[in-house]
């Protein structure tokens, strides 16, 4: 696989979060607070927001899930003085945490606003404290940190295939949040293979993508 994207059906979507659920547990990240949500300081790689279109009284609304768009170009990696985020060879977008310095200018610089400043030291009460994920590593505060497209699990689907000598299948990697998504909406795969079928949704009429005219050529597509 050489350059991963999604397509996401909003006509699928139901907004019941199971994605926002799967991601947050197979990540790690951090639970907040009443205050900290007041504040704006509750981080959320991924996100339910709704889209309303049209006027008054002709509305209607739909669900929009929004992660990091990995972009072609991101605007985040040309502003980080110390190379803590940077474009990966299978498309995705890096975030290595013991070099973040807590700048923030990547979050600054993401016209989606998807990157996450940790302003505390995250903690999971009770028992949820050792469920956490030992293939993800526990951010502390002063870091940024964002969706990866699950990229634990692809390098475990690599080394698997490595030990079973043999080319990695498209089919031996998924992010949790494709996988936990009960009406099949989120699809996910190689955009450069013109045979997948999230390549050739993403060619489909019923795709657009995110504030494409900024020129970041996000790599998540939408079909409305």
């Amino acid at each position: 696989m050489t350059r991963l994207g999604m397509v996401i059906d909003l006509n699928k979507c139901s907004g019941c979060q199971a994605c926002v659920v799967a991601c947050a547990t197979e990540n790690n990240v951090g639970l907040g607070n009443p205050e900290d949500a007041a504040m704006g300081r509750i981080i959320r790689w991924l996100q339910i927001l709704p889209e309303i279109e049209g006027e008054y009284p002709h509305v209607s609304g739909k669900l929009l899930p929004m992660m990091c768009q990995q972009c072609d170009r991101p605007s985040c990696t040309y502003v980080c003085p110390v190379a803590a985020t940077y474009p990966v060879s299978n498309g995705t977008v890096a975030q290595i945490y013991w070099r973040c310095i807590g700048c923030r200018y990547c979050v600054n610089a993401c016209p989606y606003t998807l990157k996450w400043f940790n302003w505390w030291k995250p903690v999971w009460p009770g028992e949820m404290a050792s469920g956490t994920n030992p293939d993800v590593t526990l951010r502390d505060k002063g870091v940024t940190e964002k969706c990866t497209f699950g990229s634990h699990r692809l390098l475990r689907a690599k080394e698997q295939a490595r030990e079973e000598k043999r080319p990695m299948r498209a089919t031996d990697y998924v992010p949790a949040c494709v996988e936990s998504c009960p009406t099949d909406a989120i699809v996910f795969g190689d955009l450069d293979d013109p045979d997948s079928e999230v390549s050739q949704l993403t060619r489909s009429s019923r795709a657009s993508r995110v504030l494409e005219e900024v020129g970041t050529r996000p790599k998540v597509s939408y079909l409305n």
